[in-house]
C-alpha cells in the first residue's frame, strides 16, 4: 500500500507535464493567430486615433493664443482669456439656454410622438428647407393657407417664433428614430399579458401604464441618451432657416462657435467655446450613461 500511494503522485505529475507539453504547442500556434488580426486593424486604429487627436490637439492650443483669420501671421498667447471671452459674450447665456430648450422639447416630442408617429428619414438641410419654404411661409405656407382658411393672420414663424420653429423642424426630423425604436420594441411585448390583463377588466389605458411603458424604458433610455448626444451639435437647421436670430433668439451653443470662427474670424475664442461643447457633451452623456445602466439592470 505504501508503495502504491508513493508511486501515484509521481504519475500524476508525469501525466500533468504531458499535457503541458501538448498544450504549449497548441498556445504558440495560437499567438500568431491572434497577433495577425491585431496587425490588419492596427493601421485603421492608428488613424482613426490620429483623426481624433491632431484636431483635440489643434483645438487646445487654438484655445489658448489670440488667432484671428483676418490676421493669421499674429499668435500671442493668452492663457484663459478666451475662455473668458466666451463666457462673458452676452450671447453666450442666451445660446446654453436655448439649446437646454431645444434639447428638452425634442425629446419630449419625439420620445412623446414616436410612440404613435413614423414620419420618413430627412437630410437636415433639406429639412430645414421643407418646412422653411412649404410650412412656414407666411404667404404660401401650408400654415399660413390653414390660418387663412380659419380667417386668422397668417403667421411669421421664423422671425415671430424661431425657437419654436427650430424645434418643431429638428423634433420631426427625429420622430422616425424614435418611433423605429418603440416600433421594434413592441414587438416582443408579452400579448398573452395584455390579453390576461383585458380579461381581468383593465382598459387601454391601465394596459399602456402598467404593461406597455415599463416595457418601453430601456428603449427610451436608449432614445434620450443618443438624441441629446446628437442634438448638443444641431447647426444645420439653425444656419439655414432662422440664422441664429433675430438677434439671439434661436442661437444655440453650437451656432455662437461657428459666428465666432467663421463671422467675427476669431479662432481662439471659437476653440474655446468648442472645448466648452465638448465638456458639456460628456457631461450629458455620463449622466445618460449611468441612467441607461440603471435601465439595463
Amino acid at each position: 500500500m505504501s508503495i502504491a500511494r508513493s508511486v501515484r503522485p509521481r504519475l500524476l505529475a508525469e501525466e500533468q507535464a504531458d499535457e503541458a507539453e501538448a498544450v504549449s504547442p497548441a498556445a504558440a500556434r495560437a499567438a500568431p493567430s491572434r497577433f495577425l488580426p491585431r496587425a490588419l486593424m492596427a493601421p485603421a486604429v492608428i488613424t482613426l486615433f490620429l483623426w481624433m487627436i491632431v484636431p483635440l490637439v489643434m483645438t487646445l492650443y487654438f484655445s489658448t493664443v489670440h488667432y484671428n483669420l483676418m490676421q493669421p501671421g499674429e499668435k500671442t498667447f493668452l492663457g484663459l482669456e478666451n475662455f473668458e471671452f466666451f463666457v462673458t459674450d452676452p450671447d453666450f447665456g442666451p445660446s446654453v439656454w436655448n439649446t437646454i430648450v431645444l434639447l428638452g422639447s425634442v425629446i419630449a416630442i419625439t420620445v412623446g410622438g414616436g410612440i404613435g408617429l413614423s414620419p420618413f428619414f430627412v437630410m437636415p438641410t433639406a429639412n430645414a428647407l421643407l418646412w422653411k419654404h412649404m410650412m412656414m411661409n407666411p404667404i404660401y405656407g401650408v400654415f399660413a393657407q390653414v390660418w387663412g382658411f380659419f380667417g386668422a393672420t397668417p403667421v411669421d414663424w421664423l422671425t415671430d417664433h424661431p425657437l419654436l420653429s427650430v424645434i418643431l423642424i429638428v423634433a420631426w426630423q427625429w420622430l422616425p428614430f424614435a418611433c423605429l425604436i418603440f416600433i421594434t420594441s413592441l414587438q416582443s411585448l408579452d400579448r398573452d399579458q395584455m390579453e390576461a390583463a383585458g380579461m381581468d377588466g383593465a382598459n387601454p389605458l391601465q394596459k399602456f401604464w402598467h404593461l406597455t411603458l415599463p416595457h418601453l424604458g430601456r428603449p427610451i433610455a436608449v432614445v434620450v441618451m443618443i438624441e441629446m448626444i446628437f442634438l448638443l451639435s444641431v447647426f444645420a437647421e439653425i444656419f439655414t432657416t432662422t440664422g441664429g436670430g433675430p438677434g439671439n433668439e434661436s442661437t444655440n451653443v453650437a451656432f455662437l462657435i461657428f459666428k465666432q470662427a467663421l463671422m467675427n474670424f476669431d479662432v481662439g475664442v471659437a476653440s474655446a467655446g468648442a472645448l466648452f461643447a465638448v465638456v458639456l457633451a460628456n457631461i450629458a452623456a455620463v449622466f445618460l450613461i449611468r441612467l441607461v445602466g440603471k435601465n439595463l439592470d
